[in-house]
């Protein structure tokens, strides 16, 4: 697993975390690094603290295009994954717009349902396709 995808992991771990505990993600993250006194890579601080900062937009994004579901009715787990492939996509020019996708792909064909691979892909897929006019 490469530095970045074990990045994108922790990202969503942090998300995961902060949603369930209802805490802020930075609080959460912070937390994180002082309870285990790890370092944290630097790409997951900079998707906790992107996503976080562009979370309102991400999720307004999120909702008009996933077709006959809400947020609130996606598993946590996607719900959070989909913000971090959207936050690439979107405002990361550092990330392959495919390899935004692809990473999404592979962490909910691991940690969430069996459906959840295709919806990510789909999802994520029509925002890369609309990402001009998103942007503009």
């Amino acid at each position: 697993m490469s530095t970045r995808s074990k990045a994108r992991k922790r990202a969503l771990e942090v998300l995961f975390e902060a949603e369930q505990r209802e805490v802020s993600p930075v609080a959460a993250l912070r937390q994180r690094r002082e309870a285990v006194a790890q370092i944290v890579n630097p790409y997951t601080v900079t998707l906790v603290e992107g996503v976080l900062a562009q979370q309102e937009r991400l999720d307004e994004i999120l909702g008009t295009y996933a077709k006959g579901w809400t947020l609130d009715r996606m598993p946590s787990v996607d719900r959070s994954v989909l913000r971090i492939g959207a936050w690439e996509i979107l405002f990361n020019d550092e990330v392959p717009d495919g390899v935004a996708v692809a990473e999404a792909v592979a962490l909910v064909r691991d940690l969430s349902t069996d459906e959840s691979p295709e919806f990510v892909n789909g999802l994520l897929g029509r925002i890369q396709q609309l990402k001009p006019t998103l942007l503009a």
